[in-house]
């Protein structure tokens, strides 16, 4: 166990986690400037196994399991993750201190450098597009189904690298972590939420800390974004309903507006050919109340036979 004045974060090791726990221990700095964090970098299976789709190696916890364990054994006091790796169901002991103010939800197209499309549509028929995420892929294809999906994995400089010395048209990404690593010069197009909507949490940070530690609450309790965590929470009640997680092509859209949560979402099959969707609006208090609601509908519209079609396919 750390000392009363020091903080120690865990965190994943790749540029935009390191950001993102800098960015972390740099508010926590603000808010008690007494207080000495240092990171601690820790490997987890996500990053571990890059050779497969994250749909093959499973998907609970793949790049929070060892950070957890980590805060249980006392090894670290807190853990920063991208809202969106979190699993809907957080490890016993442990809980979520605060969820950041969101970066804007929405995916990017990068255009391969020298090709120069200006948008997504402007990729030639048959254009190759890399992506690791099937929710991407399932929303690409019912757009674009001429299109051919390249599997991608690694953090973003990987991504970056591999797609500069490609012979794909582009790739997609998170417009939160581009942001936050300064490449905004890199965005061709960034894609309206009603072709591709986001994954569950995209743009927000999670805060893991032990639910014993009532002191390191208190702190981080300051970095809590109301009406972040009520646009999430309805998410995460959605795909907690649906028990998806990277293996399953959902995706969804929560905001609060004018005290009004608004809530989109779809769920498809691997190759985009049916999609299922629905929309759901109510006060931002019961969020989580309306994520569930959404989801019971979108089983009830045919995403139930979807999501099965899926996992059998997983299984085989």
């Amino acid at each position: 166990m750390t000392s009363p004045k020091k903080i120690a974060i865990g965190t994943r090791g790749s540029d935009l986690a390191l950001w993102q726990s800098r960015w972390v221990a740099g508010e926590l700095a603000r808010i008690d400037p007494s207080l000495a964090v240092e990171t601690v970098i820790i490997k987890t299976t996500g990053d571990k196994i890059l050779d497969s789709p994250l749909s093959k190696i499973g998907d609970k916890g793949l790049f929070t399991k060892e950070i957890e364990h980590a805060l249980l054994d006392g090894s670290i006091d807190l853990a920063v993750h991208s809202l969106k790796d979190v699993p809907t169901k957080i490890a016993e002991g442990l809980t979520i201190g605060a969820i950041s103010e969101r970066e804007d939800v929405r995916d990017v197209f990068i255009s391969h450098p020298k090709r120069h499309y200006p948008t997504l549509n402007s990729v030639p028929q048959n254009g190759s597009i890399a992506t690791g995420s099937l929710r991407r892929k399932c929303q690409l294809l019912s757009h674009r189904p001429d299109l051919r999906i390249i599997d991608i994995r690694g953090n973003l400089k990987t991504r970056r690298t591999k797609l500069e010395e490609s012979s794909w048209d582009g790739m997609m990404l998170a417009k939160a972590g581009v942001t936050r690593l300064g490449w905004t010069d890199l965005i061709s197009e960034v894609i309206s939420p009603a072709v591709i909507l986001p994954a569950v949490g995209q743009g927000a940070l999670a805060i893991e800390i032990r639910k014993s530690d009532e002191r390191l609450a208190s702190i981080v309790a300051k970095l809590d974004h109301a009406a972040t965590r009520q646009a999430t929470t309805g998410e995460r009640a959605l795909l907690r309903f649906l028990e998806g997680g990277c293996q399953i092509p959902i995706g969804t859209y929560g905001r609060i507006e004018a005290g009004e949560f608004l809530l989109d979402a779809m769920v498809g099959s691997l190759d985009g050919k049916r999609t299922v969707r629905g929309s759901i609006r109510g006060a931002a208090e019961v969020s989580e109340k309306l994520g569930t609601m959404l989801a019971r509908e979108l089983l009830s519209k045919g995403a139930d036979k979807i999501l099965d079609e899926i996992r059998m396919q997983e299984a085989g």
